[in-house]
């Protein structure tokens, strides 16, 4: 498991139900992203606009089910920020 998937992961998990909206991933990047790039838990060219966001979200999604697992997120940001 990568540690840096796992605080990313937990940081937009708004609700702390386990599980990632397209709604919590836009609007948490918006909010926590540019605090969170400069605690170096997320690239700062990680950060995007809401377009940039949902299409992580799109990466990561899968099964086409419209919520993130943890293991669905961890892949893709793995693969995408070179964190594996």
């Amino acid at each position: 498991m990568s540690e840096k998937a796992r605080k990313l992961f937990d940081a937009l998990d708004l609700n702390h139900d386990g599980e990632l909206t397209r709604a919590e991933v836009i609007s948490a990047l918006r909010a926590k992203g540019p605090t969170l790039a400069a605690r170096g838990d997320l690239p700062f060219w990680g950060l995007g606009d809401a377009d940039a966001s949902s299409a992580l979200f799109d990466a990561a999604d899968k099964n086409g089910d419209a919520v993130l697992s943890f293991e669905e997120f961890e892949a893709e940001v793995d693969r995408r920020f070179g964190w594996s």
